[in-house]
């Protein structure tokens, strides 16, 4: 695991990240063989929002890959919008111009095989159906996740970032059928993890995000964090120390540990400790005995609200809403809180941050009975 404090300056930015593939390059990277580097590219949006990984960073990555004579693939498969739009506004496009590499959107989809040698995912409950054809047969994967909050799953880290190889309209899908339930979730991401196994993983916490995220929702933060390791959860369980957090807080570190598939993690470098990082304002989704569960749900659970005074009525959040729980009267937004599974993905769509997370008044009320105990 390593850890070093960096920024977006591109020369002292190329220089830490050639060190970090350096270290971690262990003969995965050599002539001929594919690489394929995963970005996170949830949407358009430009690199002051903290959405998407820097392209500068993914333009690292490409050089340090070429000089080794493999072949780059830098792949996603954005949650919202189109793939050139967004590969334009993020400035990702004209960061790799001039560059030997093929830059594109997954679109073809394979059933997974699980009894491929090494790809196994005994113990899990949840596994994910099917993947993109290129993030299987890559001879290698370098991750390139973003350090964001997410209002569903805590954190989008490392383990999390490997969910843009579902493509496209198979992740709304994959939400329903899974529902609200974040620990079922998180045993479908973990799943997608020991699918993939990422060669190299780098985070992108030089600027991070706090508060609502993973969309326009949240807030950036400067934190001039660089993280690398071989392994994906060296890096989500970091993070979770250096923010003050136990690390099963986050759903996906919990599922491995009860699997037993998290080792011991030693770090080169100094994390500095952050005790004031904004997490999410939302609260469990499934807990409770099952008769009580929905009186839980509609009085102590939050949800997702419309804020008018910034809504435009674009209807990118009735379109991307896998449980079809929101309408459009063309004045304002309804929730339907039945249908709603809480996946937060209207936040991540809406390009307006008019998506807003609304606590149910006991919720409310337990929260400042709970401040005031402390």
């Amino acid at each position: 695991m390593i850890a070093r404090e960096s920024s977006y300056e591109y020369k002292r930015l190329k220089n830490d990240i050639f060190d970090i593939l350096s270290a971690l390059d262990t003969g995965f990277i050599v002539a001929g063989k594919t690489v394929l580097i995963k970005p996170n590219l949830l949407r358009a949006a430009p690199v002051e929002q903290a959405i998407t990984t820097h392209p500068l960073i993914v333009r690292a990555a490409v050089e340090y890959v070429l000089q080794k004579g493999a072949r780059p693939l830098v792949m996603d498969s954005p949650g919202i919008g189109k793939f050139s739009r967004i590969i334009r506004e993020t400035g990702l496009a004209d960061a790799l111009s001039g560059l030997e590499v093929t830059l594109a959107e997954f679109t073809d989809s394979v059933k997974i095989d699980f009894s491929l040698s090494g790809r196994t995912v005994d113990g899990l409950q949840v596994k994910v159906a099917e993947l993109a054809r290129e993030a299987l047969e890559a001879d290698c994967i370098i991750n390139l996740p973003k350090l964001k909050t997410h209002m569903q799953m805590g954190m989008t880290l490392a383990v999390k970032n490997l969910f843009g190889c579902v493509v496209g309209l198979r992740k709304p899908q994959w939400h329903l059928n899974i529902g609200e339930n974040s620990d079922h979730f998180a045993e479908g991401l973990i799943s997608i993890y020991m699918m993939l196994r990422p060669s190299i993983n780098i985070l992108d916490g030089i600027l991070a995000m706090e508060g609502d995220g993973p969309g326009t929702g949240g807030t950036p933060r400067q934190l001039g964090v660089l993280m690398g390791a071989n392994d994906a959860l060296e890096i989500d369980v970091t993070v979770c120390r250096m923010l003050g957090l136990q690390p099963d807080w986050l759903p996906t570190n919990k599922v491995a540990r009860k699997l037993g598939i998290i080792g011991d993690i030693n770090v080169d470098g100094t994390i500095t400790q952050i005790n004031d990082f904004v997490m999410p304002s939302t609260t469990s989704l499934v807990f409770g005995p099952s008769l009580t569960r929905n009186i839980v749900r509609q009085n102590l659970t939050s949800r997702p609200a419309g804020n008018k005074k910034l809504c435009k009525l674009c209807n990118e959040c009735v379109n991307i809403c896998p449980a079809k729980a929101i309408t459009n009267d063309g004045k304002s937004l309804h929730f339907d809180y039945e249908k709603c599974i809480r996946c937060y993905c209207c936040s991540e769509a809406c390009p307006h941050g008019a998506i807003e997370v609304q606590r149910p008044l006991l919720s409310r009320l337990f929260s400042r009975l709970s401040r005031s105990k402390d």
